[in-house]
């Protein structure tokens, strides 16, 4: 080979090398910058103040996770129903919106690992008969939101009733302050530090026992595309990280006076 052919596939190879390196870098800085979908609508987890800026639990929790990633992030609100979708055709990278871990939803989507409980209880007029089997609110009109583990338990379990969907659980609450559902079903803890400390709530109580597990999920985690394994392993270390360093501690005790988890 002569000096010129060597010189010649030297330059060559210099050149593919620094274009790898270049998609690389770029391929990698594309990864520190991530758009978060929240429910915005979901107070104490998600929900816009006077200012229309997003706040709430989930909403610190995705802006410490980005901090813990050094990943300048955006977070969004969207609809509910359009949460997977929209993670899916790529809108955005993450949802960060207390969403349970399904089977169903396992299918479509990659989950990190638990970052909270989930609870869920009917909620009623104060003197109504706290058996809440299928069998008893058959009949009965119960609100739920749409799209929600709850609604898909109800759809399950409480055919025999009469259900009510809502785009958010508000709605439904009002329902059930105007006599127009007998019943409301959702999250535990949304409705004790939301819905049950307002006026309206005075003449309404819990019934029923605890639901959690099966149809209700297996607690709530942050959904990724499955095609994005990089991701996922980044929010699980940094899921790690707030927790072991009292940041995830310091959240909760913001809005909740107990644990999630």
């Amino acid at each position: 080979m002569t000096p010129s052919m060597r010189r010649f596939r030297l330059l060559r190879w210099l050149t593919c090398a620094t274009l790898s390196a270049a998609v690389w870098i770029g391929a990698a800085h594309a990864q520190d910058s991530y758009r978060i979908a929240t429910e915005g609508t979901y107070p104490p987890w998600s929900y816009k103040d006077a200012q229309g800026t997003l706040q709430g639990w989930d909403v610190d929790i995705a802006r410490a996770l980005c901090e813990k990633m050094k990943a300048k992030c955006e977070i969004v609100a969207q609809d509910w129903d359009g949460m997977l979708p929209g993670l899916l055709s790529r809108k955005f990278d993450l949802i960060v919106a207390s969403m349970a871990i399904t089977e169903q939803r396992r299918q479509r989507v990659a989950f990190s690992t638990k970052y909270k409980d989930t609870v869920s209880r009917f909620v009623a007029r104060k003197g109504t008969p706290d058996e809440v089997s299928p069998q008893a609110l058959k009949g009965k009109t119960i609100g739920v939101q749409r799209g929600s583990i709850q609604a898909g338990f109800l759809t399950h379990n409480y055919g025999s009733a009469d259900l009510r969907f809502y785009d958010t659980p508000q709605a439904a609450e009002l329902d059930l302050v105007a006599g127009r559902v007998d019943y409301i079903f959702g999250n535990m803890v949304t409705y004790f530090v939301g819905f049950m400390k307002t006026p309206q709530a005075k003449d309404f109580a819990f019934v029923g026992p605890e639901f959690k597990g099966g149809l209700l999920g297996e607690g709530n985690g942050i959904a990724v595309r499955k095609d994005d394994p990089h991701t996922l392993a980044k929010v699980n270390a940094a899921l790690d990280a707030i927790r072991a360093d009292g940041t995830y501690d310091r959240i909760t005790a913001k809005y909740f006076p107990f644990k999630l988890m």
